[in-house]
C-alpha cells in the first residue's frame, strides 16, 4: 500500500546551510513543520547546477506557508522604539545604542 506524502512548499533557500536551519529554528519556535532538504549536496555543485545544490527550507502543511514567509521575510520593526539615556532614539530590534554604547534596559 502506497502512502500519501502531503504536499510541501519551499519557503526558503540559502547557500548558508546555517542560515536554513536557523529559519527552520524561528518557524519550529512559532508552530510550523519544516524540513531542510538539500542540506548534502554542496559537494556535488559542479556536477550538478548550483541553483540545485542549494539548502532549502519546505514547509510540511501548504497552509503553513504564508505565515511561514511572513514570519522569515517580516519588514516591519520587531518591538516598539526606544530612547537612550543620551537621547538619541532606537528601534526596537537594537539591545544597545549606537551613539554612546549603552544598553536598553529590559
Amino acid at each position: 500500500m502506497r502512502r500519501l506524502v502531503p504536499p510541501l512548499k519551499r519557503v526558503y533557500s540559502s547557500y548558508n546551510l546555517a542560515e536554513v536551519h536557523h529559519a527552520r529554528n524561528l518557524l519550529e519556535a512559532a508552530g510550523i513543520a519544516a524540513v531542510v532538504k538539500n542540506q548534502y549536496l554542496s559537494s556535488a555543485m559542479g556536477e550538478l547546477p548550483p541553483a540545485e545544490c542549494q539548502p532549502q527550507l519546505w514547509v510540511v502543511n501548504d497552509s503553513d506557508a504564508g505565515r511561514a514567509e511572513r514570519l522569515l521575510f517580516a519588514t516591519e520593526p520587531v518591538g516598539p522604539a526606544w530612547q537612550c539615556s543620551c537621547g538619541e532614539t532606537l528601534g526596537g530590534q537594537f539591545t544597545q545604542c549606537w551613539r554612546c554604547g549603552a544598553y536598553r534596559l529590559a
